[in-house]
């Protein structure tokens, strides 16, 4: 297995010889992602209690200093982020130091717009997230309606990655995340088939957006509603997503972090029962078919034989008009039956080889939520133009599976 991991080694500084220097922050690239950036973290608490308006990063190389697009988190404690570009040397320094700076507006942003949060860095429209209800179109069964999924997803260059109500499925929302098969308090309940009137997921709230120059994330609630028999629903499951979009390294590339936090909504326990698919999916662009895309898992399986293997990554790429580009959806080790099973349309799929990739980790398996747990799922997603390579997904899901080892020197 190739590895690939940073390696940050800090070494704090007396002021008395460097007035303005509070650290000497060292980051090592045991593997280059291919001029693509990696984001790095840690803890800024353990470095300095000055306030963030004085601070400044600086990336030193030989004699040469240029300063660094830092952001400062604060969460229980202030944790400093920044992007490190792997092209370049191996190992990288970087000063932290006291400046007194201007404050500059976000370069990645989160807006509310007519219904959903629009993620963009600069002019660039990268991701929307709709709270709105969405309707079907006229003539179409209204049980199709839905809220809380994300689309448009745009490629680098402006393509869009994702389709909604297909005529073949309504019910698939571009990038969306209900269960099928669930029993709760003695009914089988289905989130995922509209059509069915079992169940649907819905939008509660917008808990929070961040923006900045190296992410800009939101957070929302949505709930998980079971249609009951006689007619009443109830809340099966709450779920508080967390969408974390870095600003692009380059004008191919960029990464969002989806994290889902599911817990029951009542003392009553849900089971996730065995099923071919439901959890995270993505109904991908119509662009594409059997001819002009392709699939390719950490497994080695292409689409002729994905459907039902496991994976830690997943490629999936095609033509886009003139253009070439994709989607890599990356599968956190702590998710619940990792790697996960995938389901993969086959080439077949109406008529033409329509795609659809779903993790479904209770694809060959059920999965008990009990009341008072917290369960978490988390996936990458690396969205480009041009061609991935089975290396390069490697060398990413290693870093995102293996966070930073973090040593502090000095203090």
């Amino acid at each position: 297995m190739m590895k690939f991991w940073l390696i940050l080694v800090f070494t704090c500084l007396s002021t008395s010889g460097f007035a303005q220097r509070i650290a000497t922050l060292e980051v090592t690239l045991q593997r280059a992602t291919n001029k693509q950036s990696t984001p790095v973290q840690t803890s800024l608490d353990a470095l300095t209690s000055l306030p963030d308006t004085e601070l400044s990063l600086v990336e030193v190389q030989g004699n040469t200093r240029t300063l660094v697009s830092h952001q400062i988190e604060k969460t229980k404690a202030r944790i400093l982020h920044w992007n490190v570009e792997s092209s370049g040397p191996a190992k990288r320094t970087y000063e932290l130091v006291k400046s007194a700076k201007t404050k500059k507006p976000p370069t990645i942003s989160t807006t509310d717009q007519d219904g959903a949060l629009l993620v963009q860095a600069g002019n660039k429209k990268l991701l929307q997230y709709n709270y709105r209800t969405v309707y079907p179109p006229s003539g179409i069964d209204p049980a199709f309606k839905r809220s809380g999924f994300i689309h448009p997803l745009w490629s680098p260059h402006g393509q869009i990655l994702t389709r909604i109500q297909a005529p073949d499925h309504y019910h698939h929302y571009g990038i969306w995340n209900p269960w099928t098969h669930v029993l709760f308090e003695g009914d089988t309940v289905d989130f995922w088939n509209l059509k069915d009137r079992k169940g649907t997921v819905r939008f509660t709230g917008v808990v929070s957006k961040t923006d900045g120059p190296v992410f800009s994330e939101y957070q929302v609630k949505q709930q998980h509603v079971a249609f009951k028999k006689d007619g009443n629903e109830k809340v099966a499951l709450n779920e508080l997503q967390s969408v974390r979009v870095y600003q692009p390294s380059n004008a191919d590339y960029y990464i969002a972090d989806v994290t889902s936090n599911l817990t029951c909504a009542s003392a009553s326990p849900v089971r996730l029962l065995t099923y071919r698919y439901g959890g995270f999916g993505w109904r991908a662009t119509e662009k594409w078919n059997k001819d002009n895309s392709e699939v390719l898992t950490s497994g080695g399986k292409s689409r002729k034989d994905a459907d039902g293997s496991t994976a830690r990554w997943c490629i999936v790429q095609g033509q886009l008009d003139s253009d070439y580009g994709g989607m890599v959806m990356l599968s956190a080790p702590t998710n619940y039956n990792h790697p996960e099973p995938l389901r993969v349309w086959p080439e077949t799929q109406n008529g033409t080889g329509d795609v659809f990739i779903n993790y479904s980790p209770t694809k060959n398996k059920d999965w008990l939520l009990s009341p008072g747990q917290t369960y978490t799922l988390r996936y990458r997603l690396l969205v480009f133009n041009g061609h991935y390579t089975k290396e390069q997904a490697e060398a990413n899901w290693q870093y995102f599976s293996h966070p930073p080892t973090v040593s502090v020197k000095g203090k």
